[in-house]
């Protein structure tokens, strides 16, 4: 039988690593299932509902009296891969007995209070850097790379800002994007040759919910109904903020300054979305706070997610060959979990940001509101982000399936 004061210690450990793993983004299905896991290790019964803003844990012992309930609300997490791989080491060295219970949780509070390795500087270059790496991506020009990493630069400082005002993190997409889309729109006076939608979109590319919807939809596959519903519906009202934001800023600008005549530039070379997909990568391993030591990987898995997509693109269309993709990255990335004892998802939502079309869902709402193509050859294109969307999800269950990782995370 189960001391009171041992269940008191376990369920203490149990709700601050499920609260931990909320904080670090850990989608609703891998962290119930390693809730499980761990509370299976410590001998209790438990159930867990998790959705991304609130938690339920339902935790007993092998006393009828040994019965814990503990609900609250909480908001969304950010993604934090680095807190994430400690959280697992951490719960690896409870159970092989390196630590005590009590020290274990004084570890997930130093885990969790651990501030960003990267410092602010570094957080804000990797803004810019990756708004002009997503520019470089759609293949438009040096100019629209340019402007898209300034103003990338200047999200970051509105990032920065709404971490102390709780007034601008109530209205931080849409007020984002209205400042993006006016001064776009006086850029075209200086520089002609812009594509002023796709400068707003790639500024903003930050905030387009395309890995949310990825989770969500994961979730969903996993029957993990109201997570995913949930995670789908907030990512939906994101662009929905975001897009009113872009619209009411062109909206202001061209009153302000006028339109002016687009110029098309040259296009850009091959190579420019291999340097995309670099930078891109880097800036992320940043922005998601990835260990050092694991940001060789997880700079790979960017290459692998995108090379084997583009390989499916030839010979089976864009949307397979978003499942191509995801197929490949789903491997190495528990080829990844197995050999470094590590949550494969360090690696996977790295490679996965590569790949999510949330860009294209953006580009088809602005089509079916406005009629106007962002890019050329972008009529269609809703009813394909939603066809990539499923093959993303598909590759990666395909993956589980034919080479499982280890670890539930």
């Amino acid at each position: 039988m189960t001391a009171p004061e041992d269940f008191t210690e376990k369920r203490r450990f149990i709700i601050r690593l499920g609260k931990a793993l909320h904080k670090f983004g850990t989608p609703a299905y891998r962290m119930e299932a390693h809730l499980q896991s761990v509370s299976t290790f410590l001998g209790l019964q438990a159930s867990f509902i998790v959705t991304p803003t609130s938690l339920t844990f339902i935790l007993s012992g092998d006393d009828d009296h040994q019965e814990y309930n503990h609900m609250l609300r909480v908001t969304p997490g950010d993604m934090d891969l680095g807190s994430l791989a400690r959280t697992d080491e951490l719960v690896d060295e409870l159970s092989s007995g390196q630590r005590t219970l009590s020290e274990a949780i004084e570890r997930l509070d130093e885990i969790a209070n651990k501030p960003n390795p990267y410092g602010r500087l570094l957080t804000f270059f990797a803004f810019g850097a990756s708004s002009g790496a997503f520019a470089m991506l759609m293949r438009t020009s040096w100019n629209d790379v340019f402007w898209s990493t300034l103003l990338g630069l200047l999200v970051c400082i509105f990032v920065f800002w709404s971490e102390r005002s709780k007034r601008v993190t109530e209205m931080l997409e849409p007020l984002s994007a209205l400042t993006c889309a006016l001064l776009a729109s006086g850029i075209t006076l200086i520089d002609p040759s812009i594509n002023a939608p796709l400068v707003i979109l790639s500024s903003i590319i930050a905030f387009i919910p395309g890995l949310a919807l990825t989770l969500g939809l994961s979730e969903l596959a996993a029957r993990n109904l109201m997570s995913g519903t949930a995670r789908v519906m907030d990512a939906i009202m994101v662009l929905f903020k975001l897009y009113f934001g872009a619209v009411l800023g062109m909206a202001l600008g061209n009153k302000f300054w006028g339109i002016a005549e687009y110029i098309k530039p040259e296009a850009m070379p091959n190579w420019a979305a291999w340097a995309a997909v670099t930078t891109l990568s880097i800036s992320l391993v940043i922005l998601f706070k990835v260990r050092k030591k694991d940001a060789p990987w997880g700079i790979l898995s960017g290459y692998i997610a995108f090379a084997a997509s583009m390989w499916g693109a030839i010979h089976l269309g864009v949307a397979l060959g978003a499942f191509v993709g995801a197929f490949a990255l789903g491997i190495y990335s528990n080829i990844f979990s197995r050999l470094m004892n590590l949550p494969s998802s360090i690696v996977k939502l790295l490679g996965l940001v590569v790949l999510v079309p949330g860009s294209k869902v953006y580009m088809g709402l602005n089509i079916a509101v406005s009629g106007q193509e962002i890019i050329s050859n972008s009529a269609g294109i809703s009813s394909q982000a939603f066809l990539i969307f499923m093959s993303l999800v598909a590759g990666l269950i395909f993956a589980n399936v034919i080479f499982p990782a280890r670890k539930s995370l």
